[in-house]
């Protein structure tokens, strides 16, 4: 229940899901069969974009219709993982596991500064939003390289499916760094897509009896209490800090995992 609450609150508070935490925890720190770590990652994965969805509703953070276009490449690709993982070695998903969270690090840190931000007189167009943020101000944005998006949504629910960690660490980068969404907007529509992702890939774990009931459970209880305490935080911090702070934990996570690997 602990470790749920912190993933819980990292995912509330970056859009990513909490299972870049959770899943290490389970697998690493409880001596878990990696199979059923991500099973339950996902669980609470599906938790945690129902509480912050709920939570950011009337605030305009999340763009449903970029979110739902994107859903169909995720789902997609969430469904593929979890019928390609019995094929991966232990080896060979530690290392996709370090390689990503290490890459998407990188561009976070690289787009610190960059604020996707527009005139609030220019019209967003029909994938783009306006929000309003944390100093009061009018905040619109264009969704740009629509392929690019459906490209990395694809992505990202091969990597939810395959490691349980929410496709969300991947989806908010690609959209924050090449896509011209807002860090806040990107996290928000990024929790909503990830539970409908990881929806997509449990039942088929449930078949194969990943999913352990009271442990999951547990975990969700945890990721419920968590969520709120993210969401909280979220409205208050700067765009910056958030950046460094999912920088900061995909490189712990990727230093843990590559050497597991080794």
């Amino acid at each position: 229940m602990a470790a749920g609450a912190v993933a819980g609150a990292l995912g509330a508070l970056l859009g990513i899901g909490g299972g870049v935490f959770l899943v290490p925890f389970l697998n690493i720190g409880l001596g878990l069969p990696y199979e059923i770590s991500i099973a339950t990652s996902l669980m609470t994965v599906i938790a945690t974009s129902s509480a912050v969805s709920a939570g950011t509703t009337g605030k305009n953070l999340i763009n449903l219709r970029l979110g739902m276009l994107l859903e169909v490449g995720s789902a997609a690709g969430g469904l593929i993982a979890a019928l390609t993982l019995e094929y991966l070695t232990k080896r060979q998903l530690y290392f996709i596991f370090a390689a990503v969270t290490v890459a998407i690090s990188a561009i976070m840190v690289s787009r610190l500064d960059r604020r996707n931000v527009m005139p609030p007189s220019v019209d967003p167009g029909v994938l783009g939003g306006r929000f309003i943020d944390e100093t009061g101000h009018e905040v619109v944005y264009r969704t740009k390289r629509l392929p690019v998006a459906l490209a990395a949504s694809f992505f990202a629910g091969n990597i939810s499916g395959i490691l349980g960690i929410g496709g969300g660490i991947l989806k908010v980068p690609a959209l924050n760094a090449w896509c011209g969404v807002p860090m806040r907007a990107a996290a928000a529509t990024s929790a909503l897509m990830i539970g409908v992702t990881a929806v997509s890939s449990v039942p088929v774990y449930y078949a194969r009896g990943f999913i352990n009931p009271p442990l999951a459970a547990a975990a969700v209880l945890g990721v419920l209490a968590g969520s709120r305490a993210g969401l909280h935080f979220a409205g208050r911090s700067r765009a910056r800090w958030l950046k460094l702070l999912m920088a900061s934990v995909l490189l712990a996570v990727s230093a843990i995992y590559f050497f597991r690997a080794l």
